[in-house]
């Protein structure tokens, strides 16, 4: 990644001392998996091949934001992925709701014990940044 005031070579210098720091502790860096992205936001209007990744889960590309007084602008933030929502929606769906209706609303308490945690972890991990991008999946739960 690089930021307004430093240049693509400043970023590459960097990569490359990441690079040979790995190496002397006997690791590297993955060729295809490690790029240099460009953060765009408002302050950083250029337009460049590279503007969004994905790591841990979250996609970190522009999105619109709005501050605290309302004003909506670019930001650089992370959210959650399309393959994190995948595999989120893949699980409820595992879970098998959908075939036992009868059975839902005679086990309430016992269903929600049983799904209550993951739902809560899935939203304290993924809901911590740009929570509507969850919207989707929760709704399907």
């Amino acid at each position: 990644m690089y930021k307004s005031g430093r240049s693509k070579e400043e970023a590459e210098k960097i990569r490359d001392s990441l690079d040979k720091r790995f190496k002397e502790c006997g690791l590297e860096l993955h060729p295809t998996k490690t790029r240099i992205v460009y953060c765009k936001d408002d302050d950083r209007r250029g337009n460049y091949p590279d503007t969004t990744f994905d790591f841990l889960g979250y996609t970190f590309r522009p999105r619109r934001s709005k501050n605290k007084h309302g004003k909506y602008f670019i930001n650089f933030t992370p959210a959650v992925s399309n393959k994190a929502k995948k595999a989120m929606q893949q699980t409820i769906h595992d879970w098998r709701m959908h075939l036992k209706p009868d059975k839902t609303l005679e086990d309430l308490s016992r269903i929600s014990r049983m799904f209550n945690p993951v739902l809560r972890g899935w939203v304290n991990y993924y809901g911590r940044f740009y929570k509507s991008e969850m919207y989707s999946v929760l709704r399907q739960s």
